[in-house]
């Protein structure tokens, strides 16, 4: 097994330039995940490691390799797509074997490895059934299988779970993050679910616009968010976010979080805009008027209470209580300051 390392890489369609400038490496054995909104260059990215997109400029290495310029067969790559792309009129067992059929492997060795990454994938009592007779989430089982028999150096899986339903996608996370532990070889994921992400990733790549926003663990850009667009993106519900000022002697006056407050950090000069950002689970519903609830989703264990500031900004606030709030009804917020993550209000980077 071996990492992938990116240097500068640049993708371009004619005059229009859609991946800046990437520096990325990504070790041996590492799970990386590319997440960010659609548009954000990160299916482009993975296609560009697979040789299925030409590099502009810059340049990708697998291993020692230097990849830029060769095919796609000759990089040691097996991807797994958004849709299956099985072939109808063959059973799981050929469709598996049907790439190294193709290249003239002996019938022993591809039986070998069929059987093998059966085992793996628990797909053992399937391999004489042919598609039709699958359910979404053996189908891309199947798919992952076709890759695993090509026994390559990096795995690259573009949005694999985007067609499943919801109870799938949850199953087939845990199979994928098994699968890895199981294999170890370094994959590259590619999603816009950032739960994906949180959950599966060794590093997340955050993208937006063909850029890197922040490179990290889940967890350190889930607590430490370089701009304010890493944190409202990491993270389900996404971050709250308030406009502030800033006054003398410290505080920051903010009418959506109904008084001046003391973030724990370095701020500009009395009279600069910020935007403050705090987690659902940070607030709570204190005695008070200040903000008025507009919805309330009771999940059971958890609940999110949607309010509406005297400002007009929108807050969430999770709540493991039964809240028992109505729409309309009238409540106060509370929080810790050191809860508070301050960002400029015309950069959005994280004031530190």
């Amino acid at each position: 097994m071996t990492g992938v390392t990116l240097n500068r890489v640049v993708k371009s369609y004619g005059d229009v330039q859609v991946i800046h400038g990437v520096d990325l490496q990504i070790e041996d054995g590492e799970f990386c995940v590319f997440v960010g909104p659609s548009g954000c260059g990160k299916s482009t990215l993975l296609r560009m490691v697979a040789g299925l997109e030409e590099t502009s400029a810059g340049a990708i290495h697998i291993g020692k390799r230097d990849v830029t310029k060769a095919d796609p067969s000759e990089r040691g790559v097996a991807m797994v797509f958004q849709t299956y792309a099985l072939y109808p009129h063959m059973t799981v067992a050929e469709n598996m074997g049907f790439g190294l059929k193709m290249t003239g492997h002996p019938k022993a060795e591809i039986d070998r490895k069929v059987a093998e990454a059966a085992r793996i994938l628990k797909l053992e009592e399937y391999l004489a059934r042919k598609p039709k007779a699958l359910s979404g989430g053996q189908r891309q089982r199947v798919a992952i299988g076709r890759a695993i028999v090509r026994g390559p150096e990096v795995f690259l899986f573009d949005e694999p779970l985007s067609n499943l339903d919801a109870e799938l996608r949850v199953e087939m996370r845990v199979e994928i993050a098994r699968l890895h532990r199981e294999i170890g070889a370094t994959m590259i994921y590619v999603t816009h679910d950032q739960v994906e992400a949180m959950t599966l990733a060794d590093k997340i790549v955050v993208l937006r616009k063909g850029r890197v926003e922040q490179v990290g663990a889940p967890l350190d850009l889930y607590h430490d968010p370089d701009n304010k667009f890493v944190a409202g993106f990491i993270g389900s519900p996404a971050m709250n976010f308030v406009d502030g000022t800033i006054e003398a002697g410290g505080t920051v006056a903010s009418g959506g979080l109904g008084g001046s407050v003391t973030p724990t950090c370095r701020l500009p000069d009395a009279g600069q805009k910020v935007t403050l950002g705090l987690r659902p689970q940070h607030l709570s519903l204190v005695e008070g008027d200040t903000h008025t609830v507009e919805v309330t989703e009771a999940l059971g264990g958890v609940s999110f209470i949607h309010v509406s500031a005297p400002t007009g900004e929108k807050l969430i606030i999770e709540s493991r209580d039964d809240p028992r709030v109505r729409l309309g009804d009238k409540v106060g917020i509370g929080f810790d300051d050191k809860s508070l993550l301050a960002f400029d209000a015309k950069d959005e980077r994280r004031l530190r």
